[in-house]
């Protein structure tokens, strides 16, 4: 059996809503393909999940916020 994964976000795919980089590849039922950046893909995730779209998130890949000590 052969499982098929979909290939590593890179810097070239860019978001379709702002042009930012993309973390979060969404397939459709028909085929087609949204990227997203982390931002809109949490902003659409609520109505891609109701229409079954597959979401592959690569935003774990993201540093996170510098945290500040405030002394």
């Amino acid at each position: 059996m052969t499982t098929l994964t979909a290939p590593k976000l890179s810097s070239l795919d860019r978001c379709d809503r702002c042009g930012a980089q993309a973390y979060v590849r969404v397939t459709l039922g028909g085929g087609g393909e949204l990227m997203f950046c982390a931002h809109h893909a949490r902003q659409h995730e609520d109505k891609l999940r109701e229409m079954s779209a597959s979401i592959h998130d690569e935003s774990e890949r993201l540093a996170p916020s510098a945290l500040v000590d405030e002394v």
